[in-house]
C-alpha cells in the first residue's frame, strides 16, 4: 500500500483449512500460513483476510462460532496466531479477521443457556417464538434449504436460523447482545489485528416476523435498524482506529451500500456484493445448469461502479472466494492449458482495472480450476450436500445433479492450494480433507514463480500498477460498447489522465470497434492486437 490510504490496498484471502498443512493431518493450519508469508509478500498484496479460525464444531467450516475468544485447535493455538500477526507485520502485511456476528453456533455457551429453559436470561440473545397452529412462526426459508425455524419440543418454541440449523441468529435488538459483541471485537483489536470482514452483516436487524410471498428475505435484508447498529458498532469498537473493515452484504442494494460505506456516516469502510456472481443463475436460482450472461455481467459491474463512485461509497471487487466456483472455469475456459492461461489473465485484468478494493482468493493468482468432481462422495460442503438431497427428491437425474454441483458448489474453491508438482500438491504429507484436482502437476505455485509469463506474474503487475497509479484507485469510470457481445471495454479518468481497458471474453479473435482508438502507452497486455483483431481472451490496458 502506497501512503496511508487503505483504498490503494489489495487483499489476499486465505481459507486456512485448504492453504498449507504442517502437521500431516490433511488440513491447513496457522503455521502453514506463517510458512508461506514470504510468498504472499512476493505477490505484493497488503492485507491477508483469514476466514474464521475460532473454536467451532465446523458444521459450516468455521462460520458457526462456538467461542469468539478461542482459536480452533485444528488450526493451532492463540500463540500461533500471535506469531502469525507479528511475522506478517514484519513483512508489512496486515491481518484481517473474519467474524460472524449475525449468528452463533448452537454449541456456543450463550445458546446452550438460552436453550436450557424459557426463563434463562440468555433466551433473549436469540429469537425464540411460539406458533399457534403447530407450524413454524413464519414461512421464511433458510439460506441452506428448508424452513428457517427449528422446533424445540422441550419448550414448545422455535428458534430462528437463517443458515444451518446449528447456526442460531442473534437478537441485535437486545442491547446486552450488542455489548457482548463489541467486547469481542475490542478483544481482537487489542490482540493486534488490523481489520475485520463481517459475515452477512446486513442481516443483523430483523423486521417483522410475518409470512412472506417468497422466502422472507425482505424482512431481514438491510433491516430497519441495520444502519443504526453498524454506526454503534463503529463507535464502540474500530471507529477511531486505523482499520479497514468490509461487510459481506447479502442481496443488498447500491443505495444501502453507499450508506454503509459513506465515511461521514461512520459505519464500514467497504462492502462485498454478489450480484455480478449470479449471472449464471436461472431466474435467481443457484442450483441450475446455466452459462454466463455476459451482457448482464457487464451491466451489473458498471451499475455498481458508477453508483458507488457517484454516491461516495466504496466497493470490494472480486471474482472468487471460498463460496464461489473458480473464475477461470466459470467465466473463462480451462479446457486447454493455453485457454486457461489467457482467460485467467484476461479476467484478472478486466477486474483489477476497476475501482474498489481487489480481493484475490488463494490459488486464483495461479489460475487454479474447479476440481471437476464426478462423484457425490467427493463433496464436503453442507450447502452442496443439502442441494444434492433436494434435487434428488425432486427427481433430477444423478448426472444432471452432478453437473449442477460441478458448476455451483462452494467446494470448487475449497480444494487445497497447489504448491508443487509433488505428492498432494505439496499441501500435506497426509491425506487431504478433500480431493486435489489432478492438474496440480502442471498448475502450481512453484511452476508459476519460475515462468515469467505466468498468470501469477500478471497478478503481480496488476497489484504494482494499482500501488503506483492513482487513476486506478480514484478515477471515475466510463463504460463503452456495452452492447458488444464479446468485449468488455471501459475507460478510467483521473485529473488529466485517461486509461483504456479492453478485455475479450471470447476464445476467438474479435474485431476492435472501428471508432475505438487503441493508441498510447501500453501498461499491460495479454495476447496481441493485429490488423484490428484482438486475440481470443486477450486484454490490454493503454494510457492515452
Amino acid at each position: 500500500m502506497v501512503g496511508n490510504d487503505w483504498r490503494k490496498s489489495v487483499v489476499y484471502q486465505i481459507y486456512p483449512k485448504s492453504f498449507n498443512d504442517t502437521t500431516g493431518n490433511g488440513e491447513g493450519d496457522l503455521n502453514g500460513i506463517i510458512e508461506k508469508l514470504d510468498y504472499i509478500q512476493y505477490l505484493g498484496v497488503d492485507y491477508i483476510w483469514l476466514t474464521p479460525i475460532y473454536e467451532s464444531p465446523m458444521n459450516d467450516n468455521g462460520y458457526d462460532i462456538s467461542d469468539y475468544y478461542k482459536v480452533n485447535e485444528q488450526f493451532g493455538t492463540i500463540e500461533d496466531l500471535k506469531t502469525l500477526i507479528a511475522e506478517a507485520h514484519q513483512r508489512n502485511l496486515k491481518i484481517m479477521m473474519d467474524i460472524v456476528i449475525n449468528h452463533t453456533s448452537t454449541e456456543h455457551e450463550w445458546f446452550k443457556q438460552a436453550y436450557s429453559e424459557k426463563s434463562n436470561p440468555y433466551r433473549d440473545y436469540y429469537f425464540f417464538r411460539r406458533s399457534a397452529d403447530n407450524q413454524p412462526p413464519t414461512n421464511w426459508e433458510s439460506k441452506f434449504g428448508g424452513n428457517a425455524w427449528k422446533y424445540d419440543d422441550k419448550t414448545d418454541e422455535y428458534y430462528l436460523h437463517l443458515f444451518d440449523v446449528t447456526q442460531a441468529d442473534l437478537n441485535w435488538d437486545n442491547p446486552e447482545v450488542r455489548r457482548e459483541l463489541y467486547k469481542v471485537i475490542n478483544y481482537w483489536i487489542d490482540f493486534g489485528v488490523d481489520g475485520f470482514r463481517f459475515d452477512v452483516i446486513n442481516l443483523i436487524s430483523k423486521g417483522e416476523f410475518k409470512n412472506s410471498e417468497k422466502i422472507g428475505k425482505e424482512f431481514y435484508t438491510d433491516g430497519p435498524r441495520v444502519h443504526e447498529y453498524l454506526h454503534e458498532l463503529n463507535q464502540q469498537t474500530f471507529g477511531d482506529k486505523d482499520m479497514m473493515t468490509v461487510g459481506e452484504m447479502s442481496s443488498t442494494t447500491i443505495e444501502n451500500c453507499i450508506q454503509y460505506t459513506d465515511p461521514e456516516r461512520q459505519e464500514l469502510s467497504s462492502v462485498f456484493n454478489f450480484h455480478h456472481l449470479k449471472v449464471d443463475y436461472i431466474n435467481g436460482e443457484k442450483w441450475t445448469n446455466a452459462k454466463l450472461d455476459f451482457h448482464k455481467l457487464k451491466e451489473i459491474l458498471m451499475e455498481w461502479q458508477i453508483g458507488i463512485y457517484n454516491g461516495g461509497g466504496w466497493n470490494a471487487i472480486f471474482w472468487c472466494n471460498h463460496d464461489q466456483p473458480r473464475v477461470v472455469t466459470r467465466f473463462g475456459d480451462d479446457s486447454t492449458e493455453d485457454l486457461r492461461q489467457s482467460s485467467a489473465k484476461m479476467l484478472a485484468t478486466a477486474l483489477h482495472m476497476l475501482q474498489g478494493t481487489p480481493y484475490i482468493y488463494q490459488g486464483e493468482e495461479i489460475g487454479m480450476t474447479d476440481p471437476h468432481f464426478n462423484d457425490i462422495d467427493q463433496y464436503r460442503d453442507i450447502e452442496s450436500l443439502n442441494a444434492y438431497k433436494k434435487l434428488k427428491a425432486e427427481g433430477y437425474p444423478e448426472t444432471e445433479i452432478l453437473t449442477i454441483l460441478g458448476q455451483k458448489s462452494r467446494d470448487n474453491s475449497r480444494t487445497p492450494v497447489q504448491w508443487t508438482s509433488g505428492e498432494n500438491a505439496g499441501f500435506t504429507s497426509g491425506t487431504p480433507w478433500i480431493d486435489i484436482p489432478d492438474n496440480y502437476r502442471e498448475i502450481n505455485v512453484e511452476a508459476a514463480i519460475e515462468d515469467d509469463q505466468s498468470i501469477l506474474q500478471t497478478y503481480r503487475k496488476l497489484i504494482k500498477l494499482r500501488h503506483e497509479h492513482d487513476i486506478i484507485t480514484y478515477g471515475n469510470i466510463e463504460p463503452l460498447y456495452m452492447d458488444h457481445d464479446e468485449l468488455f471495454v471501459y475507460k478510467r479518468h483521473y485529473k488529466d489522465e485517461t486509461w483504456l481497458v479492453i478485455a475479450n471474453f471470447s476464445k476467438e479473435k474479435v474485431e476492435i470497434p472501428q471508432g475505438l482508438k487503441v493508441e498510447g502507452q501500453v501498461m499491460l497486455q495479454n495476447g496481441s492486437i493485429v490488423n484490428g483483431l484482438i486475440d481470443g481472451f486477450g486484454a490490454i490496458v493503454v494510457r492515452q
